[in-house]
């Protein structure tokens, strides 16, 4: 449990079995009031792709969801809950750069905190939702960074996606993959994949 203001996060901690840590990432959920947690299959194996690139992963609960305490904040809770989780990461990793990886929901609250905290030097979302959030922060986000989405995402139109991708800093990578949809039902070893070959290919400081 990670303590978060006035309520406690339920958390999973794993590394990688083999090598020496390369850095460490927080992982963050889909929405809340949508069944989103951290055990989530599309960030369960963003965790996994983390640590096959020699990151520890952290995966929380945002409050109000499983064991987590409080109620769902409409994102301004959560942001809180993403700064306290990145502390408590980086009390346990002081040595170590820090990254962040959220997915729909978890990357439009994810995101911005990342943006604007000096603590996290690199950034993947995963179908982010801009047809239901703001992501125009992005614009001005000079970190590393992956994002990730489906070209029949039900929540991000290619219309959508491809102003944000003319817009955004050569340090942002964008990737489309064909045929898959929000929840990447057939395509979640191909989300893997990328996220492995993103993190493997950081040199962070």
């Amino acid at each position: 449990m990670i303590p978060a203001g006035s309520v406690q996060l339920e958390a999973s901690l794993r590394q990688p079995k083999h090598g020496v840590l390369r850095g460490a990432a927080v992982l963050c959920h889909p929405h809340p009031l949508h069944g989103g947690t951290m055990d989530n299959r599309v960030v369960y194996r963003a965790g996994e792709a983390a640590m096959t690139a020699g990151f520890a992963a952290l995966r929380f609960n945002f409050r109000g969801v499983g064991a987590s305490t409080g109620f769902f904040e409409e994102g301004i809770g959560e942001s809180e809950d993403v700064s306290s989780v990145i502390t408590w990461l980086e009390n346990k990793f002081p040595d170590l750069p820090l990254a962040l990886i959220g997915y729909s929901f978890g990357a439009w609250v994810g995101l911005q905190v990342g943006c604007l905290d000096p603590r996290i030097k690199a950034m993947t979302g995963i179908g982010i939702p801009l047809d239901s959030y703001d992501f125009d922060f992005l614009y001005a986000n000079r970190k590393p960074a992956l994002l990730i989405v489906g070209s029949q995402d039900q929540f991000c139109s290619q219309g959508s996606y491809s102003a944000l991708a003319h817009r955004l800093p050569e340090t942002s990578q964008v990737y489309t993959i064909n045929g898959a949809d929000h929840f990447f039902s057939d395509d979640v070893d191909e989300v893997q994949h990328l996220i492995a070959d993103f993190f493997s290919d950081l040199e962070l400081k």
